[in-house]
C-alpha cells in the first residue's frame, strides 16, 4: 500500500530563509497525526520520517513536488539554494531511503540544473520541451483534441491552429491548453499568453545582446528557423553565456519552439509572435527592427492597393537586412527578404511556404483569416522578369490550391536582378 502526501506552501520573501525547515516541520506534523503509534523521536527531516514509517509498516511513499525549480527561478541566496539542494539529495540519493519511495515525480519549467544538481539527481528521467519522449502527446492539447473542441464550441479549427499551434513534439502538434480553452469558450482568438506570463521575459534576455541574437531574431520574425545548440545551456536563470543559452531558455518557457530533427528554433504561432512584437517595441536595441514591422504594415496596404513600385522598394530595403555580402544573391536570402518585408502579414494571414498547388509549388501563399484582406500568391524569379513570375502562377495554376477560398485574390510576381541588386514587382487581381 502506498501512502501519498501532497504538500505545497507559498513562501513569501520573509520566509525564504526558513523554507526547508518550515516544510519539514509541517510535513512532520502530518506524519505524527497519520501514524500516532510510531515514535518519531526528534527526527527533523522528511527523509527520516519516511524511513521510520517504512521500517515500522513496510509502507512505501509517492513524493510529488510541483515547480521544483521555483527557488532556482527566483534566484535565492547561495545558502538557501545549498539547503534546498541538500534537501533534494537527502530524498533522492539516499540508498537507505530508496526502498521506501515507490515513485518520485517532480515538475518544473526548467530541466534539472546541470552544474549543481544533475549529477546528484541523475536517477530521474527528464521529459522536456526539447526531448519529451513518451509524454509528447500529453504536454499540451493535440490537433485531434483541438478539432473536437472547436467542433463542440462552434469555432474555426483553422484559425485556432494559426493562433496556438506550432510546437512539434515527437509525432504530435501541440497546442497551449489554457489559450485554446479560453479562445473556444470566449469565441475570441487572441493572445492569452499574458494571463500566465509576460513578454518582459523576452525583453530581459534580448537586452543581453549576445553576438548573433539580433540577426537571428529578425530571421525568426520573418518566419524562418535558426540553428540552436540546446546542449550548451545549464538550465539556470543566470549563467547565460551566448545566444544558444538564451534561445534554449526561451524554448523551455514556450516563447520559442524546437525542431529537434534539424536542431533549430522558431516562433511557433501568432499568439507568441505578438509577445515577441511587444518585447521588441520595448527594447531600444531593436528600434530598427520595430521600424521594419511598422513599414511592413504599410507594405501590405501598398500590395493590396497595387502599388508595385512601393513593394519593389520595400524588398530592396528588406534584402539589406537579411543578407551579407557573401550570400546576398542566393535563393535563401531572396526568400528571407520577402518574409521579412511582409512580416506583419502574420497578423492577418496564415502563411504557407512552398505550398503544393496546381502543377507545382507556389513560393509563398498568404491565406487571410480576416475577411477584409485578399489572399495573395507570391512567386519569386531570380534574374528574370516579374511578368514571368506572374505567368508561372497562371500557367501552373497555383490558384487551384485556393479552390475553396471565395474572396479576392492577388497574384504578386517579384523578380531580383543580381547585377543591379534591385527588385521589381507586378501585381494582378484574379477574379474567379
Amino acid at each position: 500500500m502506498n501512502a501519498c502526501f501532497s504538500f505545497w506552501k507559498a513562501i513569501d520573501s520573509k520566509e525564504k530563509g526558513t523554507f526547508i525547515g518550515y516544510l519539514a516541520e509541517q510535513v512532520g506534523n502530518d506524519f505524527k497525526k497519520q501514524y500516532p503509534d510510531i515514535n518519531f523521536g526528534k527526527f527533523n527531516s522528511i527523509g527520516t520520517y519516511i524511513q521510520r514509517v517504512y521500517e515500522e509498516t513496510n509502507q512505501t511513499f509517492i513524493i510529488i513536488i510541483d515547480e521544483y525549480d521555483v527557488l532556482v527561478r527566483e534566484q535565492v541566496s547561495g545558502e538557501e539554494f545549498d539547503n534546498y539542494l541538500a534537501f533534494l539529495i537527502s530524498l533522492f540519493k539516499n540508498s537507505g531511503l530508496k526502498p521506501a519511495i515507490a515513485l518520485a515525480y517532480i515538475t518544473g519549467i526548467l530541466p534539472i540544473i546541470k552544474d549543481k544538481i544533475q549529477s546528484k539527481l541523475n536517477t530521474f528521467k527528464q521529459y522536456t520541451m526539447i526531448d519529451s519522449g513518451i509524454f509528447s502527446g500529453y504536454i499540451g492539447f493535440t490537433s485531434e483534441e483541438v478539432k473536437e473542441l472547436c467542433k463542440k464550441y462552434g469555432c474555426s479549427f483553422t484559425e485556432c491552429k494559426a493562433w496556438y499551434d506550432g510546437y512539434k513534439l515527437g509525432e504530435y502538434e501541440i497546442y497551449n491548453p489554457e489559450a485554446v480553452m479560453q479562445a473556444v469558450q470566449n469565441k475570441s482568438f487572441k493572445s492569452y499568453w499574458s494571463s500566465t506570463s509576460t513578454y518582459e521575459i523576452i525583453s530581459d534576455k534580448l537586452q543581453m545582446n549576445f553576438d548573433g541574437v539580433r540577426d537571428d531574431v529578425i530571421t525568426m520574425l520573418s518566419g524562418s528557423k535558426v540553428d540552436v545548440d540546446v546542449g550548451m545551456y545549464h538550465n539556470t536563470m543566470s549563467d547565460f553565456k551566448n545566444k544558444h543559452d538564451v534561445f534554449t531558455f526561451l524554448i523551455h518557457l514556450g516563447y520559442l519552439a524546437y525542431d529537434s530533427q534539424n536542431e533549430q528554433c522558431y516562433i511557433p504561432n501568432r499568439e507568441i509572435y505578438q509577445e515577441w512584437q511587444r518585447a521588441i517595441c520595448e527594447d531600444n536595441n531593436y528600434s530598427e527592427t520595430n521600424k521594419i514591422i511598422e513599414a511592413s504594415k504599410q507594405l501590405i496596404k501598398d500590395t493590396i492597393a497595387g502599388n508595385e513600385d512601393a513593394v519593389a522598394n520595400a524588398l530592396d530595403v528588406s534584402h539589406i537586412h537579411v543578407a551579407s555580402n557573401r550570400n546576398y544573391n542566393n535563393e535563401d536570402s531572396l526568400s528571407s527578404a520577402i518574409y521579412l518585408a511582409f512580416i506583419y502579414a502574420i497578423n492577418n494571414y496564415t502563411i504557407v511556404k512552398e505550398m503544393t498547388a496546381g502543377k507545382g509549388f507556389a513560393d509563398i501563399v498568404y491565406i487571410p483569416f480576416k475577411n477584409n484582406v485578399p489572399a495573395m500568391i507570391v512567386e519569386l524569379k531570380h534574374n528574370a522578369s516579374p511578368e514571368s513570375a506572374l505567368n508561372q502562377i497562371k500557367e501552373k495554376r497555383y490558384f487551384d490550391s485556393l479552390s475553396k477560398y471565395s474572396g479576392n485574390l492577388l497574384f504578386v510576381g517579384i523578380s531580383y536582378d543580381e547585377k543591379t541588386k534591385k527588385h521589381k514587382c507586378k501585381i494582378e487581381r484574379f477574379v474567379k
